[in-house]
């Protein structure tokens, strides 16, 4: 897939081939704004695997198993084996964690090293831990590698769960607490694994370090002031430049974590009767699932959000929700209120299904959308392209939807005695759900991916490659050519702060530059969108524009015959 993907992918190519495993870089321009370690990981799994999309997935894989495992081990030992099985249950089945895995960000690895950050403190915190010093290396290690994945937010959402939690606990001011805590051992654990890349790319890319509360264009003030300034504090004030991104309603940020933690958030008021009582450890631990709840969400309250920026508070919520259904609060409404839920989307989507069962489908399902660009800098924008006609390419996909939901619907309904047999219906409904989810994601591969263009000019004769807008346009292009280009008007978005570095390469055109290259006589390639062709027309003339391949709105043309 264009954007992030294969930018991501892309970035642990290069590190690995090129050897520098401290400076992040896109077409050779240094790309600052990112922690390294979802890189590091991704290369190690090409150095043993090969070069290939799946196996720069496939970290990102197996910390999403690993997490819903931790989440599942902390329930358990929390609350009693049944609420840590439905709380691991719940977040491997949840929407969120599915819809937001198929992209490759850090977020759900950022998650697990908050997970067992927070699981360690309430380990340490315990009077009676045998193995103390084990959980205080666990606790600064998963500090550590937070701060190697997303930065200082993998500190502060830990930090502010437990000093909430030890201020309603009423241990914010006891000297055990800090002694039991071992704070000094804890950070030493966490400098020793994040310290080290920091003071590299720091001497690698200097001034060593700068102070400034402006961000705009033209400015170069190295890795320091880029990475701690404007992606962390100016960020947070919504004052990063460039601003190449959008922002969440807050009210809705909030409520769409219900849509996130579906179909398992029917049993959400359940856990309003559950105790909190810090007699007992399961009353401990789900007092500090709300600390954690509340310490993330106030944080982006204040904040910019993205629709996954929530991520780190799923295995909270699952352990909640867990424990709501094992002690069976609220369970028989909550499966009421699911039932109903999904015997709505079964007649909703059947009736959908109905409706497009005659349409055509011809050609690939770009064709039946409508381009909102407007919205593509949130993570979900392009589900605003979808149109009546588009379902008519999800048939498939569809009536799969339609049998998931209607099982569901059914096997509750027969299995409604039994808690361990409503949650087993509810968990085969979203794994057959998520196939369905799959198959969508597939017919949408060409339109969100410039995959066919990539393959064209695998196959074309040799030549200089150039893109137009940002890198980011055609990344799956780069990504399965292993080519760089020449960005045509592309100084923008990600890449212009590191253009400005002065060992920046001369990888940034303007018109002019292509004019001339475009009509020197030497071949070359161009990647653009089809609105941008009128433009490349006025340049060189219509008879330089030769089309090697298209694929939904996007071109591969090329100055020769």
């Amino acid at each position: 897939m264009d954007d992030v993907d294969a930018v991501q992918a892309q970035i642990a190519r290069t590190m690995l081939t090129s050897g520098d495993w401290v400076t992040a870089r896109l077409d050779g321009v240094a790309y600052l704004e990112k922690s390294p370690l979802i890189y590091w990981m991704m290369a190690a799994s090409y150095r043993v695997l090969g070069v290939h999309d799946w196996a720069a997935r496939l970290p990102l894989a197996r910390a999403a198993v690993l997490l819903c495992w931790v989440t599942y081990r902390f329930g358990r030992w929390a609350m009693g084996e049944r609420a840590g099985v439905y709380a691991g249950l719940c977040l491997a089945t949840s929407a969120g964690l599915y819809l937001f895995t198929r992209i490759l960000i850090p977020d759900a690895t950022l998650t697990l090293t908050i997970t067992v950050a927070i699981w360690a403190a309430m380990r340490v915190l315990e009077p009676d831990e045998p193995r103390r010093g084990m959980w205080i290396a666990l606790l600064g290690a998963s500090l550590g590698c937070g701060l190697l994945l997303k930065g200082l937010i993998a500190v502060v959402f830990p930090v502010l769960a437990i000093g909430a939690y030890l201020a309603v606990t009423r241990q914010l001011f006891q000297w055990s607490t800090w002694r039991r805590l071992a704070l000094v051992r804890v950070m030493l654990c966490a400098l020793v694994i994040a310290a080290p890349w920091h003071w590299l790319a720091m001497l690698r890319n200097p001034p060593l370090v700068a102070f400034s509360m402006h961000s705009g264009p033209g400015e170069y003030r190295g890795f320091f002031w880029f990475y701690f300034f404007n992606e962390h504090i100016l960020r947070f004030l919504n004052l990063r430049y460039p601003r190449d991104y959008n922002t969440v309603p807050r009210a809705l940020f909030w409520a769409l974590n219900l849509v996130w933690l579906f179909p398992w958030s029917a049993y959400l008021p359940g856990t309003a009767r559950l105790s909190y009582s810090t007699e007992s450890r399961a009353g401990r631990v789900r007092l500090m699932a709300l600390c954690w709840i509340g310490a993330v969400m106030l944080f982006f309250t204040f904040s910019t959000t993205q629709e996954y920026y929530s991520m780190p508070i799923y295995p909270a919520m699952a352990l909640l929700i867990g424990s709501s259904i094992a002690e069976e609060k609220f369970f028989k409404g909550g499966s009421r209120v699911l039932m109903a839920l999904a015997a709505a989307l079964a007649l909703g989507l059947g009736a959908l299904l109905v409706l497009v069962a005659r349409m055509p489908a011809p050609g690939n399902i770009a064709q039946a959308l409508v381009q909102h660009p407007e919205m593509y800098t949130l993570s979900l924008g392009h589900m605003g392209d979808l149109t009546l006609t588009s379902f008519a390419y999800l048939k498939v996909p569809l009536a799969i939807a339609v049998a998931a939901f209607l099982f569901c619907a059914i096997g509750m309904q027969a299995a409604r005695r039994s808690v361990t047999g409503v949650v087993a219906v509810v968990t085969v409904s979203m794994v057959v759900f998520f196939q369905a989810a799959r198959l969508a994601l597939i017919r949408f591969d060409d339109y969100l991916g410039s995959y066919p263009l990539a393959q064209r000019l695998v196959q074309s004769p040799p030549g200089q490659l150039i893109e137009a807008d940002a890198y980011y346009a055609f990344s799956s292009v780069f990504f399965y050519t292993n080519r760089t280009a020449l960005l045509w008007n592309g100084r923008k978005d990600n890449l212009e702060y590191g253009s400005y570095a002065p060992d920046a390469p001369k990888v940034f055109i303007g018109d002019a530059e292509f004019q001339r290259m475009w009509t020197s006589g030497a071949r070359c390639y161009l990647l653009a969108y089809d609105s941008d062709l009128s433009r490349v027309a006025e340049l060189a003339g219509k008879d330089r524009i030769h089309v090697v391949a298209e694929n939904s709105g996007n071109s591969l043309v090329t100055n020769l015959p």
